[in-house]
């Protein structure tokens, strides 16, 4: 018999699990309710987005799906490592020994969308400005509203929360019986910062196919990274408590905010970005650790409804495609048995997902004292693992960024860097 799914939520998670449900042949008919437009018809606002970097996790499930990569990796760029622009003018090159993939999220969902308009609506629907406001899971019913219209109620067999770090879904979890959520916002705010194609006459070259970087003493980070149009997009990432970026007023506070201490940054930045970024709302980043990601046989929480990360270590994406390769590794062993896949899920999830919040809170250290220490720490784990591989793993970096090694066992190779580094982070947040 057809199962009947209701994903909530069509980001990239989503829409990836839509596509590896459908490979499974007429097994499943899917429907996908999303609260915002359709990013194919209208714009969303830059105020909150900034690129994403795919490394081998999430470019491996995408690569499952027919023609993905090749779309994908056509509205993206590759970086090859990060350059650390010092305060002395000075800068340091991190290479990677396997580049990442980076674009804008919207761009990688609008991908993932572009490719099932290939599948007929018997098997497909996707329902945009389309929110889900309850949830009777004994009923397995499911209550959405369109705008400005009444709301409906449908049924389903399975129900997929892919809807975000405040899930709807995961909220009505919480009436159930032994469900535990730990939700936390990370110390750092940010901004999202675009700037425009580089003037060749400006003296100021970041080089392409680089991930761009610098520190302040009070942890205040700027990542920044081309795009495929060749302009810059990326964040500001600043302490929540007394940061002087909340409290800009004027549009020269923000221009002599840069020229001070991002000079590189202040000469590509046109006054039109600088009253964009003074207008642009303070975004906050919040993580979650679920006691379980299943209810009964029925439902499940994937992505960040299930474990929502901070960005510093760019595997929330990541994460979530890889929640799609293992659910859809799970139904292959257990023949489409859900009971038993989903309360796999978490079984085999739980672990690493706890230890992705803890790297993501703790691998990389917001002092620049640490983040010397951090550079020179990378350098030595890099040499001891070519000469002894038995014995010496890996540098975090690599790690995170360059393998699919569980971050359960990242985190226990790590543990001890970990601690020290979130003693620091604490006393810093503590101090100011």
């Amino acid at each position: 018999m057809v199962k009947k799914v209701a994903i909530i939520g069509a980001g990239p998670s989503g829409l990836l699990l839509a596509h590896y449900l459908l490979r499974r042949g007429d097994k499943y008919q899917i429907d996908i309710y999303e609260r915002r437009s359709d990013p194919r018809i209208i714009s969303f606002s830059k105020s909150r987005t900034y690129p994403i970097s795919l490394n081998e996790r999430g470019m491996s499930a995408l690569r499952k799906i027919e023609g993905l990569e090749e779309a994908v990796k056509a509205i993206s760029v590759s970086m090859r490592g990060t350059i650390f622009h010092q305060k002395n003018g000075k800068t340091r090159f991190t290479p990677r020994k396997k580049p990442l993939t980076t674009l804008d999220r919207t761009k990688l969902a609008i991908a993932l969308l572009k490719l099932t308009e290939n599948y007929d609506k018997s098997r497909l629907n996707i329902h945009f400005n389309c929110q889900c406001t309850s949830i009777d899971f004994a009923a397995k019913k499911l209550k959405l509203q369109l705008e400005t219209q009444e709301d409906f109620t449908i049924d389903y067999d399975l129900l997929i929360g892919a809807d975000g770090g405040r899930s709807v879904v995961r909220e009505h979890f919480l009436a159930t019986e032994d469900f535990e959520c730990q939700q936390k916002y990370v110390p750092n705010d940010y901004k999202s910062i675009f700037l425009p194609r580089p003037d060749e006459n400006s003296g100021i070259h970041l080089e392409k196919g680089k991930i761009h970087s610098w520190m302040l003493k009070d942890g205040t980070f700027v990542v920044l990274l081309h795009q495929r149009d060749e302009t810059m997009g990326g964040v500001v990432l600043f302490l929540h408590n007394k940061n002087q970026i909340a409290s800009f007023s004027t549009t020269e506070e923000v221009l002599q905010f840069f020229q001070k201490n991002f000079p590189e940054v202040a000469q590509l930045m046109p006054k039109e970005e600088a009253e964009a970024f003074l207008n642009r709302p303070v975004s906050r980043i919040l993580t979650v650790r679920c006691s379980r990601y299943h209810q009964d046989a029925s439902v499940l929480l994937i992505g960040d409804a299930a474990h929502a990360v901070s960005s510093s270590i760019g595997q929330g994406c990541n994460a979530a495609l890889e929640d799609v390769v293992l659910l859809d590794n799970l139904l292959n062993e257990y023949s489409d048995d859900l009971a038993v896949a989903l309360e796999q899920f978490t079984v085999r999830r739980k672990q690493d997902a706890h230890a992705l919040v803890e790297l993501g809170d703790n691998a990389f250290p917001s002092t620049t004292g640490l983040f010397i220490e951090f550079v020179l720490r990378e350098s030595l784990a890099n040499i001891l693992h070519q000469i002894f591989p038995k014995h010496f793993p890996p540098s975090i970096s690599e790690l995170v960024f360059e393998t699919t090694v569980p971050y359960s066992e990242i985190l226990n190779s790590y543990k001890g860097w970990i601690s020290k580094v979130k003693k620091s982070n604490e006393k810093l947040s503590a101090n100011l």
